[in-house]
């Protein structure tokens, strides 16, 4: 069966308020949560910007749902570092944790002032990082000279069954190339073709394990509240790579998305005030193979969003 899980979005919510919607979204019947790792915001409307790490902390502690993160490990985290936030999480709530490694965004990144890496560079180090962090919550000692540095690193505090590592992409030949090293994939919704190209292209190249999607939806009582809220808090977040990867500051984010229009928001958020259209929508999500979904609505109220679906949504789509 499908497990339909929250996305917790650092951008947009308050963490104490962002704890009490994880806490809501278990008691309405969720079965899972995730949640970003930003440094900043991608536009200053949304207005918040969390540490995830000490979160989750609180958050595992506070419901009893599985947790997973998007973590960009080599530069403004050291991978030893990620593997002992995940070495902890993991001995503390065992088999309640997975960490999705991606290659990172210049928004986040570039508070490092090193610059930022060409895109194959990235994938280059990211690999380097996803072998440092594998060996570590093995129990090695670790140490390396690449586009990372690690000198002899060992973690004392681990879990007996390392979490997973899972690949996160937004492209098919990212998807592809996760294939080689990752226990499963994530991705985010797309046009059904797209999805389906993915999803092919992480399995046909022997990728392992189960497909996760973030699905970014916008719901209200009415549709033109719910076009007004992806469209005010989501507009910065319809440019494909490499904008997406490259543009450094909430600030430039929001220039370029200044005359986005409804009608483009629409293309990359799931926009309807139909909580059934919602329900058939996530059904053909997992109809493509998909075996956890986890919605994030793009407004920064949850609560009306959690009770909606988790009265009306989650029924159809476990029926």
């Amino acid at each position: 069966m499908t497990v339909i899980g929250v996305h917790a979005s650092h951008e947009q919510v308050h963490p104490s308020a962002l704890l009490a919607a994880v806490r809501r979204a278990e008691e309405v019947g969720f079965g899972a949560a995730m949640s970003s790792d930003h440094f900043s915001p991608w536009s200053a409307r949304q207005g918040q910007s969390a540490f995830a790490w000490s979160w989750l902390g609180a958050a595992l502690q506070a419901t009893g749902l599985p947790f997973g993160v998007v973590n960009a490990p080599g530069q403004r985290y050291h991978p030893a570092i990620v593997a002992q936030a995940i070495g902890t999480l993991g001995a503390m709530f065992p088999g309640r944790f997975w960490a999705a490694l991606g290659s990172g965004e210049a928004s986040n990144e570039h508070i490092t002032g090193g610059g930022w890496p060409r895109k194959e560079v990235r994938n280059a180090r990211l690999l380097e990082c996803v072998e440092v962090i594998r060996a570590l919550l093995a129990g090695e000692e670790v140490s390396h000279d690449g586009l990372v540095r690690v000198d002899r690193a060992r973690l004392w505090t681990r879990p007996e069954v390392p979490p997973l590592l899972i690949g996160a992409a937004v492209s098919e030949e990212t998807a592809r190339w996760c294939a080689g090293w990752a226990d499963g994939l994530i991705t985010v919704n797309a046009p059904v073709e797209r999805l389906e190209r993915m999803v092919a292209a992480y399995r046909d190249a022997g990728g392992r394990g189960k497909l996760h999607l973030q699905v970014h939806l916008s719901w209200a009582e009415s549709e033109e509240e719910a076009r007004g809220v992806a469209h005010e808090q989501w507009r910065s977040n319809v440019f494909g790579p490499p904008v997406c990867w490259d543009l450094d500051t909430a600030e430039h984010f929001d220039v370029v998305s200044e005359h986005v229009p409804v009608g483009r928001v629409a293309e990359v958020v799931n926009v309807s005030s139909d909580l059934g259209w919602h329900a058939k929508t996530i059904r053909g999500y997992a109809d493509l193979g998909f075996e956890e979904i986890y919605l994030h609505h793009v407004g920064r109220e949850q609560e009306r969003f959690l009770d909606a679906f988790g009265e009306r949504v989650l029924p159809e789509v476990g029926a």
